[in-house]
């Protein structure tokens, strides 16, 4: 039934929602009952529920919230839940222990905004509106992409952004780890991949311009210790939220060919880590020595992650150093290869199958949607209809069209928006409206799109601060159309996240402020309107 009462503005958008009326009225004698197998949902609720609005939400045998898993919701799938609000009790349910941690974050906005931020604790006793719902997702993958290898973030602030997005019910968190600018990760097996590889004299200063790039010469450095990750994927676990780490190969290497130039082309030659924007040209070569590294550092990342999926970049390779290569072009010419560019789709393959071997799923951005491997899922960027091409050949795929998806682009045409990639802005309107597999596809198609997820590039993006205002509230935009589905609801999207900035706003995030300009409406990307691959802006 339509709700009109703004404290039933939720987001994303339930499936289906009643109102009951009445209130629940939760103070510091409410009790918690957890079934068998709730009890890390009952965690969960204390932790981002009882904790800062100042409830102790004790376990009881006889407490009136109840959690519990039930058999009988099987068919609302792993992530499904329903939450039955009374003037008495509160019981959520689902079949699923992933399912009752989604229920948690719809129970957290229920209340009001205050009961988020810890700063309220005084206040007693908190209200929440008697409400019916049953609650399922469009699609099982709704990520977001965090690139700490241009420019690194503390650890604090990356558990930061996986609550912000357990809130918002994404459950992909996929950390690009490795760049030319930086790598983050330690290998114990390549030591100077971190005392060297983490650190680069400057950085580029804003896009290039006619007069060439502009540089500044403060060092950048950061990494994390593996025990730090660790946490993190456990953290992100209880939040019901699948850490995916990114290694790229065979480009996007310069750092760690910085660290170990014998792992290149020109193994004699010195690099330095890149301080550029852009697409560099150095690259992996293809003697056994690099797929001994690759696979060591593979090893290596699986043991700290345990996500089904590995993505190894694959993108934005090019193969000039190969063609100019003699060791290269003998490879080639020994595979059986019509040239070295072909080394390319050899060179994934084998880091595939080792993935494969060691019960992993490859994961890899794809620049026409069939360019890789067919044991990959594949990330398609480039143009809407890649996600398409790649589905029909049996893929599994994540779409994330980079005109409806990347969040480094500019939000509006405000001459006031901070410094962006190159290119028209990417709307509100515009991340809302994105259909990754729209209804005219044939079934089958749509049903290898795993779903999507939004990307931070942060060449541009170099505080925690303006992280946020890139993300938000376009984060929420695909938040609600990735688990909502269906053709969107733009004004009501718009009502609901007015009312939904008050928790932003306690949770001290730094949105950029609605207004007319971040609410325009345009045209939605599809595949009938979006523009070719040939026009696609690299997303480096």
């Amino acid at each position: 039934m339509p709700v009109s009462r703004p404290d039933l503005f939720l987001l994303p958008r339930p499936t289906r929602i009643s109102s009951l009326g009445g209130r629940l009225t939760l103070d510091r004698d409410t009790t918690v009952r957890a079934l068998p197998g709730a009890e890390p949902a009952a965690g969960l609720l204390r932790s981002l529920v009882g904790r800062p609005a100042g409830l102790p939400l004790a376990p009881s045998p006889d407490g009136r919230i109840v959690l519990a898993l039930d058999d009988r919701l099987g068919g609302l799938g792993e992530e499904g839940y329903g939450l039955t609000v009374g003037p008495e009790a509160l019981q959520l349910r689902a079949a699923h222990p992933t399912g009752l941690l989604r229920g948690v974050q719809t129970i957290r906005q229920l209340l009001p905004a205050e009961a988020l931020s810890g700063g309220a604790r005084g206040v007693g006793s908190w209200e929440a509106p008697c409400v019916e719902i049953t609650d399922v997702p469009d699609r099982p993958w709704r990520g977001a992409m965090l690139d700490v290898a241009r420019r690194f973030q503390p650890i604090g602030f990356v558990r930061r952004y996986v609550d912000l997005m357990a809130l918002h019910k994404l459950n992909v968190l996929h950390l690009h780890l490795t760049d030319d600018q930086g790598w983050r990760m330690p290998v114990d097996a390549y030591p100077r991949l971190i005392s060297v590889g983490s650190r680069r004299a400057g950085s580029q200063q804003g896009p290039t311009g006619p007069d060439g790039a502009r540089f500044d010469t403060e060092p950048h450095e950061g990494s994390y210790t593996k025990a730090e990750l660790r946490g993190l994927v456990r953290y992100a676990a209880e939040r019901g939220i699948t850490v995916v780490p990114e290694i790229e190969m065979p480009g996007h290497v310069r750092a760690a060919l910085a660290a170990y130039p014998e792992l290149g082309n020109h193994p004699g030659r010195e690099l330095d880590v890149w301080t550029r924007w852009g697409v560099c040209d150095t690259i992996l070569g293809v003697h056994e020595g690099v797929f001994d590294f690759c696979r060591a550092v593979l090893d290596e990342v699986m043991d700290v992650f345990p996500s089904p999926y590995i993505h190894i970049g694959g993108e934005e390779c090019p193969t000039t150093e190969w063609e100019d290569s003699p060791a290269a072009r003998e490879r080639a010419a020994a595979l059986g290869l019509a040239g070295p560019a072909e080394l390319h789709g050899w060179f994934l393959g084998r880091i595939g199958a080792f993935l494969v071997e060691r019960g992993r799923t490859p994961l890899g951005w794809v620049e026409n949607g069939t360019d890789l491997p067919p044991e990959f899922t594949v990330m398609t960027w480039r143009d809407p209809s890649h996600a398409r091409a790649a589905a029909r050949r049996g893929h599994q795929v994540v779409a994330a069209h980079h005109r409806a998806t990347y969040l480094d682009y500019a939000q509006s045409g405000d001459p006031a928006e901070p410094v962006a990639q190159p290119g028209a802005p990417v709307s509100l309107h515009t991340v809302h409206g994105y259909e990754p597999a729209p209804e005219d596809w044939p079934r089958a198609e749509r049903a290898r799109v795993l779903g999507t997820q939004a990307q931070v590039w942060t060449e541009y993006a170099r505080t925690p601060e303006e992280i946020d205002y890139l993300a938000f509230p376009r984060l929420c935009a695909l938040a609600d159309r990735s688990w909502s589905g269906g053709r969107g609801d733009w004004p009501g999207f718009v009502e609901r996240l007015r009312h939904h900035t008050a928790r932003l706003d306690a949770l001290g995030v730094r949105y950029r402020p609605l207004d007319a300009l971040s609410l325009a409406t345009g045209t939605h990307v599809s595949p009938s309107t979006a523009p070719s691959s040939g026009t696609a802006r690299p997303r480096s």
